[in-house]
This record gives C-alpha cells, sequence and structure tokens, in this order.
C-alpha cells in the first residue's frame, strides 16, 4: 500500500523533539491530533505489529494518507497547541467534547440601553462578560435580581428604534422602559447600568456607599417610599457581600470526576466543590468510544475542559493517573497565575467523594443510554438552562403549516404541558389570507391569530412557543407576535435536517444538542407531533376537496346529495366501495344507481 509506505518513510524523517502531529485523510482532512515529547519515537509506535492490531490504530493507519507536525519548545506548549488543533479541526479519532454546556457567564451587552443575559458562549463582540457561575441556576438568580433591582431587562427587543408600547416587563416592574420613548432617559438608564456593573464586579462597598447616597437624597426630597426601596436593596447587597465573605474564609475548591463506560458508550460525571459544599454537577456523554482507554481519555478530556475556562480549581480529583499529568499541572498554573493539583485520592473523605461521582457516573449512564425517563420537574428545568429561557416551561405550544404546492394551505399547533402531550388543546388552522406557496406569511398569519386571540381572552401565553423550520419561520413568527404587542415572549424554531434549535435573540448562538441529549429527543417528538397532526388535517382537506370536485361531476347528483354523502361516508375511497344498497340507504336507489354507474364506467379514476 503506497500510502502506508510513504507514511512509515515520513515517520523515520520526523525530528527527535517535542511536538503536535496531525494524521489526514486522502482528502488532507485531519483525522487524529496528537502530541508527543519525541515526535519520531511517539509516532513510529503506531506501526508496530502489536498497534495496528488495535481497532482504533488500525483504522486509523488504514485511513490516513499523510502526515504533518509542528514542532514546539516543550510538553506544555504541545499540550496547549493540542488542544487547540483539536478544537480548530475536530478530528474523528480524537476524543471531543461535543456535548459539553461550559459554565455559564452573564452578559451586559454593548448597546445605547445594555441588557444583561445568562449565555454559555464568550464572543467579541464589545459586551463584557461576568463569571463563570455555578451552579448554573446562580447567573439567572442574579439577573433576576438585576431585573428586580435595576430594571434593566433581558428582553429580545429591537433597541434601535421606539415601539408604540412596552411589554409586560415594565408593567411588573423589571425594566425601565427603554423601547418607549419618554418613559425612561438615558442618563436614569445609565445610572441602573453602573449600578448593575458595580453588582456584578462584586464591588459591593461601592454599590453600598451609592445606594446611601441615594437614600439620603430620596429622603432629603420627602420621596420616602423610593427611600425604603433602596434601603431594602441596601440591606440585600451587604448580605451578599458579607456570605460571600463568610464563604471565602472556610473550604476548599476542588473539581471531582466519575466514570462509566460501555465501550462505545461512555459517561463521565463532574462535581463543582466550592468552599467545602458540592454546588453543581455536569453530565458528558460519548457514544463513539469503540477503543477506549481511560488514562489516554482524561488526559484530553481535561486539557478540553480546562485550558480554555477563565476559572480553575486548586484541586481535580480524577479517577486514575494518566500520562502528562505533572506536565498539565503546571500548564494549568501557568495559565491561572497559581498553583493547580491533579491527582487521585486513594482513601478518606476526598476518596469518599470521588465514589460518589463515580456512582453518579453510572446513574447518568443508565438515564441517557437505558432510556430512564426524568420528571416533568426535571425537564422543565432542563429545557430553560439548554436553552436559556427566562424561567421552566410549564406549557410549549408548537406549530406547522402544511400544503402541496401551495394548495390546501393548513397548519397545526401541538401543546405540551407539564410532562406530556394535551391533546385537548391541540388546534387546526386553514390559511386564509396567503396566496400561493409562502411558509413565512402563513405562520405569520397563525401566530398572529392565536395570539391575538389569547390577549382578546386574556390568557396567560405559554412558557415557550416552538416553531417547526429555520431562522425564516422564527423571524416571521417574531414579527407576528411584535405586531400585537407581544414582544417579550420565549420563541425558538428547531431546523428539520441540522436538528439545531434556535432561540430568538440568541441566533448567533444555536443550540446544538448531541443525539442522545433528552431534551433534543423531547423538542423532536413536540416538533414531529405537530408536523402528523398538520399532514393529517392536510390530508383530510385535500381528500375532501377531490371527492368533492369528483361527486360533483356525476351526472343527476346534485350538491344536496353531495354534502349528504360526504357526511356519511367521509372518504372517497369509502364511498367507491360502497354497495348499491348501501348508498341507497343514504341517499336513495335513484342517486345510488348513478353514482355506481360513475364509479364502474371509471373504476381507475382517483
Amino acid at each position: 500500500m503506497p500510502d502506508y509506505q510513504q507514511l512509515k518513510a515520513k515517520v523515520a524523517q520526523l525530528p527527535l523533539a517535542p511536538g503536535v502531529y496531525l494524521y489526514k485523510d486522502s482528502a488532507g482532512k485531519v483525522i487524529y491530533v496528537g502530541k508527543a515529547k519525541l515526535l519520531r519515537v511517539r509516532v513510529r509506535n503506531y506501526f508496530s505489529e502489536d498497534r495496528l492490531a488495535e481497532p482504533k490504530t488500525g483504522s486509523l493507519i488504514s485511513e490516513a494518507a499523510d502526515l504533518d507536525y509542528i514542532l514546539v519548545d516543550n510538553e506544555k506548549e504541545a499540550l496547549a497547541l493540542e488542544n487547540n488543533l483539536i478544537k480548530q479541526y475536530q478530528p474523528r479519532f480524537n476524543v471531543l467534547l461535543r456535548d459539553d454546556k461550559t459554565y455559564p457567564y452573564i452578559k451586559l451587552t454593548a448597546e445605547r440601553f445594555p441588557r444583561v443575559f445568562v449565555t454559555r458562549r464568550l464572543f467579541r463582540d464589545g459586551a463584557t462578560y461576568y463569571g463563570p457561575y455555578f451552579p448554573a441556576n446562580l447567573a439567572y438568580r442574579i439577573v433576576n435580581f438585576i431585573h428586580r433591582s435595576f430594571l434593566v431587562p433581558s428582553c429580545k427587543v429591537d433597541l434601535t428604534r421606539y415601539h408604540p408600547k412596552p411589554c409586560l416587563q415594565f408593567h411588573i416592574h423589571r425594566c425601565l422602559g427603554p423601547c418607549v420613548e419618554n418613559l425612561t432617559t438615558p442618563e436614569i438608564y445609565a445610572d441602573a447600568v453602573r449600578q448593575t456593573r458595580l453588582l456584578l464586579e462584586g464591588r459591593h462597598g461601592d454599590l453600598a456607599i451609592d445606594l446611601r447616597a441615594r437614600i439620603a437624597d430620596a429622603s432629603a426630597e420627602l420621596r420616602f417610599e423610593e427611600a425604603a426601596a433602596l434601603r431594602d436593596l441596601l440591606t440585600t447587597v451587604e448580605e451578599i457581600d458579607q456570605r460571600q465573605k463568610m464563604s471565602a474564609a472556610s473550604g476548599d475548591d476542588a473539581d471531582i470526576f466519575g466514570f462509566y463506560a460501555e465501550p462505545p458508550l461512555v459517561a463521565v460525571n463532574l462535581f463543582h466543590l466550592r468552599n467545602g459544599q458540592i454546588v453543581d454537577r455536569r453530565e458528558f456523554f460519548w457514544e463513539d468510544q469503540y477503543e477506549f482507554s481511560a488514562p489516554e481519555f482524561f488526559s484530553s478530556l481535561l486539557l478540553q475542559i480546562y485550558l480554555d475556562q477563565q476559572y480553575v480549581p486548586s484541586v481535580i480529583h480524577v479517577p486514575l493517573d494518566f500520562d502528562d499529568q505533572e506536565v498539565m499541572e503546571e500548564l494549568l498554573a501557568e495559565k491561572k497565575n497559581r498553583k493547580v493539583e491533579i491527582h487521585t485520592p486513594r482513601r478518606g473523605q476526598k476518596r469518599a467523594m470521588l465514589n460518589l461521582a463515580q456512582m453518579n457516573a453510572k446513574h447518568s449512564f443508565d438515564a441517557r443510554f437505558r432510556i430512564l425517563k426524568p420528571n416533568a420537574d426535571a425537564i422543565k428545568t432542563a429545557i430553560q438552562d439548554a436553552l436559556g429561557l427566562p424561567e421552566p416551561p410549564d406549557r410549549i405550544e408548537c406549530f406547522d403549516i402544511s400544503h402541496v404546492s401551495g394548495t390546501d394551505k393548513v397548519a397545526s399547533m401541538v401543546v405540551w404541558e407539564n410532562g406530556g402531550m394535551k391533546k385537548s388543546d391541540y388546534r387546526k388552522f386553514i390559511i386564509r389570507t396567503v396566496e400561493g406557496n409562502d411558509d413565512f406569511a402563513s405562520m405569520r398569519e397563525v401566530v398572529g391569530r392565536r395570539y391575538s386571540r389569547m390577549l382578546e381572552e386574556k390568557r396567560p401565553l405559554p412558557g415557550l412557543i416552538l416553531i417547526d423550520g429555520g431562522l425564516g419561520q422564527l423571524h416571521a413568527a417574531a414579527w407576528a407576535l411584535e405586531q400585537i404587542g407581544v414582544i417579550n415572549q420565549p420563541l425558538a424554531s428547531i431546523a428539520k435536517r441540522e436538528e439545531i434549535i434556535y432561540v430568538l435573540g440568541q441566533e448567533n448562538e444555536p443550540v446544538v444538542l448531541d443525539r442522545f441529549s433528552p431534551i433534543l429527543q423531547l423538542v423532536q417528538t413536540i416538533r414531529d407531533e405537530a408536523h402528523r397532526f398538520a399532514v393529517t388535517f392536510h390530508r383530510t382537506r385535500r381528500n375532501a376537496r377531490t371527492l368533492t370536485s369528483e361527486l360533483d361531476t356525476i351526472p343527476g347528483v346534485g350538491p344536496v346529495t353531495v354534502r349528504k354523502l360526504l357526511k356519511e361516508f367521509g372518504s372517497s375511497e369509502l364511498v367507491r366501495q360502497a354497495s348499491e344498497d348501501a348508498l341507497a340507504e343514504k341517499v336513495g336507489r335513484a342517486a345510488a344507481r348513478r353514482v355506481r354507474a360513475f364509479y364502474e364506467a371509471a373504476p381507475q379514476q382517483a
């Protein structure tokens, strides 16, 4: 095999120096990235008989058509470069952290009227990011506190222009209303943002001084209600500051890993121990680890998790020792400017915590790969976390459009509520105002009709509106809601082919869930049910139209008889199959004879 011989010849020319090597296939795509203290020694090992007999190594070498390498000064640089290249190329033979949610951050945007969001991705967009926060709901609690205390919103409203009226958040005193002219001023809003920054930056002392000055001004001007509200806020800020000081004085920060594997399936649990207490647990899953080596797996996993994180704990507990452990400690210590320890506890309380992580990893494995059904509250919380919703959705309403080349256009709405589909609330829509094949206009019509009526009836809107489609359908639904004054409604869509979830207001951060994710499976189930319901309704109308036009052509059969046939038999196939006697019982002998004569004269007619 020419490629194999060329690879061996290239390996013999590799330098005896630290670096990173890249295997590529015949198309030039990188399929594996590795690091080595001595490149030639490490890569030559792949061509030994024992390694070639291993499934993963044998497959890698059989697919590899070329080999490239990059020299570095030391092992630490090799580790860092390997991590960057794995994230860049996503080679399929490497351990990839595909479903890592990352830690949540709070984002303060750089707009004329800045807003605060919880996000899991950092962009160079001029915004300020604070965090990371764990447990994840801590970030949501802080943002909710900002809404209530400083009235800086997280809404998805376009603040580059003014709107006719504010959304519900203004009326319940969670927003200053910058979306409507004259509800606030740039100076008042800027002051609220300044206080928000003080809180997020941990400058609670400065914030307290600022609040005391405002209390004094309000009291001097006899604005006693405002002064009382500010005093309550001051008390809360002082309590937050005191709790943080107490926590910092005791306990340790550590991350604890546990895993369970039945190759190719692997589940990992990560416990965050902060100030001596478990504050959060994260789960990771893989379904492609056909040749699972735990030491190699954890070496790659820890590198991908921690190297680019802003926060790394002082201690990381792993269930086993692995190569490059000391080098990784040095690299993380240099990145974070403090000592970082990675080790495997053998006894005592730390070992007990490690065993706890292992036990939870086994439970996570069963829940993901053996399809154990989570409860409704857990599902709602997971949906909120995955999609960045302001609160867990008790009710999801999902829409789909169905037609054939723009004819018989209909739409469906299905409902998921508190853990199950609620068929009694399903709705059908006949598209009335749209000509031709325009799914976007159809979606605008249906969404507008549905929620206009709900507003008229003063009924609460759902926790999430889900649209079957991509960005076009999402924005069509958002436009329809905005036209009826609903401008802060959680709204998302799921694209059919890619199974990517787009959330309104964060379209540049689409949610990509792994195929075993119960959240993705739930969203797919709701979407598929909406599609099924729409298609069924469409077929019913199309069949009824076809039947009507067919019966209308039968000589001697009038419209009254046609309506009776439709009512009694319901479908063209049943009318075609009915005997003359059965037809005569419903519409009389003369009409029955004409219908049978029509079908017998044209037995192949659809």
